[in-house]
């Protein structure tokens, strides 16, 4: 790992394949001076995946660059977080995560030795650092406290105090670590800009903070440790690596939300500056690309085949997980993943194998955000859209809707909505659906409809699903005669605060929950 040498190199390895960076002129000011100091802090929750070798290989970056690094396991931001990592397994967590990140950095090359690692409990639970968590109550409004919060914090209807505290003591941690930034993804912002405003009126130096993009998985959307198809874990057999990525969203020439050319560019590319597309020789042979940009451009051009560089992703991943696979075969680390992460039993878990005979569940119904591609007029009938939808799959879906006299064309076109995938293809006066657009319902007359909203943000092909649900497989098809979705609909309603329910349980997806515009108390189908 050769170190760069003067403050311009030093600023072009650190910001590279950044989204953005807040503080550059401060940045540059002090290359001139001495080394950065920067951390990087990951909340002790789900098992680390796949995606995880982006920030990895930004921190192989600000080595290079000659900073101090230090990595903090956030031990107790990850209870506060809705209590996503129960205090009984937060250190049984934060060590797994300690043992695997060491090992991703060891597979890219990373020397450990030139980092620090810290325990968030090591200091946050200190005098000093209570009070001042104290004092940042005492000026943080309720509202900013919400607002810092809301791209990272699992955000619920009843929100819990604890989240609240959260980007507040993300913010401490930039002083009691001693470091001149901070880096994280572009979902992090609004906790960087709340540390901007609020550390300075405790007499603390607002810091520097980069932002890496939000890398799409495998699927189109973000890779997510609650979606098992959109991530590859750590520890995936060779065989599930192929499995996931011949799934994978990879559609000829589109380089928009293509989770594999992402990977590629964010991972792949900054650690080899290099990346070989393997082929057959009757397809050209093997091909070197020594230019990111060179290889974007072949595969929108259809020079690149997706198969071919799904194989070469699949061949450069494995050998980066491979001393992983090798580390976490040890009986002492077998025992430990078992322990951080003990499988739920049966009647803990809302499946539906697990419920009673007969019984339906949320989990059953295949729900995905959908974008509208295109609205026409049904040709034979002029109630009905015939819409394209976007839901993550190479081809768009054809939707056939009643809602002509409800929504007008130009305000579903390019919109975002809640699609019904799974539900048994159905001829409409001749043209075929693939789906249903949920909406929400007036009670009374005149009848109303609003479509469904998912949060802003959302990306075309995210899994929707109901609180207490999510870890449930969908259906592959509904069959009509078991009427899974019109028992469940029953219990589908719209709350006061224009939330989707089932059964006072909210429709979400990994940003927040679904609503509609107006209709409270409205029906859902």
């Amino acid at each position: 790992m050769d170190p760069a040498t003067g403050p311009q190199e030093k600023y072009h390895l650190i910001t590279r394949n950044l989204q953005e960076v807040l503080g550059e002129d401060k940045l540059m000011a002090i290359l001139k001076e001495r080394e950065l100091k920067i951390y990087w802090g990951t909340a002790t929750t789900g098992k680390p995946h796949v995606a995880y070798f982006v920030p990895m290989s930004k921190i192989a970056d600000f080595l290079k660059a000659g900073c101090e690094v230090t990595i903090l396991f956030a031990d107790l931001h990850a209870y506060l977080d809705n209590m996503k990592a129960p205090w009984e397994l937060l250190e049984l967590r934060t060590r797994y995560y300690e043992n695997v990140i060491k090992a991703m950095l060891e597979s890219i090359g990373v020397p450990l030795e030139k980092l620090k690692f810290v325990q968030g409990t090591d200091y946050q639970l200190s005098k000093e650092y209570t009070l001042d968590v104290y004092r940042l109550s005492s000026v943080v409004t309720q509202h900013d406290a919400k607002k810092a919060g809301a791209e990272v914090v699992k955000q619920v209807e009843h929100p819990l105090l604890s989240g609240l505290l959260y980007p507040g003591l993300q913010a401490l941690d930039e002083e009691y670590l001693k470091v001149d930034a901070q880096f994280g993804g572009v979902d992090q912002r609004k906790i960087f800009t709340f540390a901007e405003k609020y550390l300075p009126s405790l007499g603390y130096a607002k810091r520097i903070h980069l932002m890496n993009p939000m890398v799409p998985g495998l699927t189109g959307s973000k890779m997510s440790s609650s979606e098992e198809d959109s991530k590859i874990d750590l520890l995936d057999r060779k065989e599930d690596v192929k499995k996931k990525l011949r799934k994978a969203f990879c559609e000829p020439g589109n380089v928009e939300n293509n989770g594999v050319l992402s990977f590629i560019k964010h991972v792949l590319f900054p650690l080899k500056s290099e990346f070989v597309v393997l082929r057959e020789e009757k397809w050209g042979g093997n091909k070197t690309y020594t230019d990111y940009e060179a290889l974007e451009k072949d595969f929108a051009e259809q020079v690149v085949h997706p198969g071919d560089l799904k194989n070469s992703v699949e061949v450069a991943l494995n050998k980066l997980l491979d001393p992983i696979r090798e580390k976490f075969n040890s009986p002492e680390l077998k025992k430990l993943t078992q322990a951080a992460y003990p499988k739920a039993k049966p009647a803990e878990k809302h499946t539906k194998n697990s419920e009673p005979e007969n019984t339906v569940v949320p989990s059953q119904l295949d729900m995905r955000v959908g974008k509208v591609i295109s609205v026409e007029k049904h040709p034979d009938a002029d109630s009905l859209y015939v819409e394209k939808i976007d839901v993550g799959e190479p081809e768009p879906r054809t939707v056939v809707s009643g809602l002509v006299q409800f929504v007008p064309r130009e305000q579903l076109q390019d919109r975002l909505v809640v699609l019904l995938c799974n539900m048994k293809p159905k001829a409409m006066r001749g043209v075929e659906s693939k789906g249903m657009v949920l909406c929400a319902s007036s009670l009374g007359e005149p009848r109303q409809v609003e479509l469904l909203e998912p949060p802003a943000g959302c990306c075309a092909g995210e899994r929707v699903y109901v609180e207490g649900y999510e870890d449930g497989d969908p259906e592959d098809e509904l069959k009509p005669k078991k009427k899974v979705f019109e028992k469940l609909q029953a219990d589908f309603r719209v709350s006061e605060d224009c939330v989707a329910q089932w059964k006072q349980r909210n429709f979400l997806t990994k940003l927040g929950t679904v609503s509609c515009k107006s209709l409270k108390g409205g029906s859902i189908g």
